[in-house]
């Protein structure tokens, strides 16, 4: 029987070692950093590279990680019954344009989903939780703001029983956007709809694995997982 062929290393083409390569996607990812920013920093550590190679590393190898993380943690929730979901969508500005991305956030702050739209009417909720219930299941529970496009959605989609509209109960979205916030000032805004939909996904695959609640654990606990975070890290597309 011939043995299965192993699927080629995705750093192949390229003459740093991959431990530099994560660790500069993980830096500009993760953390409100420019990308001067990081070539700056890395030169203090004895690594010399150009901005530029850092903006390739995490265009090239950003939805690489990304979507490795995300495969992880949709094979460990899909058999969690009791998921809530809370959705809400924000403004975002491209070249003076308006856009909207529209985001899915699980009852414990984890971002699931991201889709940018130019609109913000049924046709956009609905492409957005099409999305989000194929990728992730069904939820028990939808909370929402008031917008109407949630309803007319959920409606065709059959699932309005699940909807919950409330005026403050939709705060674990609303906090959520906060990272992302901080890297948009970071990265001095967006300028194309593409750029916003990748970089969107990636931050948040990454910024899911690197929340770790320290505010809700002690020290110790939280030393172990971080430096769990890290190895799984470390590990990824090896």
């Amino acid at each position: 029987m011939p043995r299965a062929r192993k699927s080629p290393s995705p750093f192949r083409y390229f003459n740093s070692s991959p431990e530099v390569i994560r660790l500069v996607v993980m830096m500009y990812v993760r953390f409100p950093l420019s990308l001067r920013n990081v070539e700056d920093l890395l030169f203090e550590r004895g690594i010399d590279i150009c901005h530029e190679t850092v903006r390739l590393w995490w265009n090239r190898f950003g939805p690489l990680f990304a979507g490795d993380i995300r495969r992880q943690r949709v094979s460990r929730m899909r058999g969690f019954r009791h998921w809530r979901w809370h959705l809400d969508e924000m403004y975002v500005k491209l070249n003076g344009e308006m856009v909207y991305l529209w985001r899915a956030v699980d009852h414990e702050g984890e971002v699931l989903e991201s889709y940018v739209t130019r609109t913000r009417d049924k046709a956009a909720a609905l492409s957005f939780m099409k999305k989000a219930l194929k990728r992730h299941g069904s939820p028990e529970a939808i909370t929402t703001d008031g917008l109407r496009s949630y309803g007319a959605a959920m409606n065709e989609l059959g699932n309005a029983g699940k909807q919950e509209v409330g005026r403050w109960n939709n705060n674990r979205v609303e906090n959520s956007h906060l990272p992302f916030r901080r890297r948009e000032r970071a990265m001095l805004r967006f300028r194309q709809m593409k750029t916003l939909q990748k970089f969107a996904s990636v931050h948040a695959n990454v910024h899911n694995h690197f929340s770790l609640e320290r505010h809700l654990i002690d020290r110790q606990t939280y030393r172990q997982r971080r430096s769990a975070a890290l190895a799984e890290w470390q590990a990824l597309a090896s």
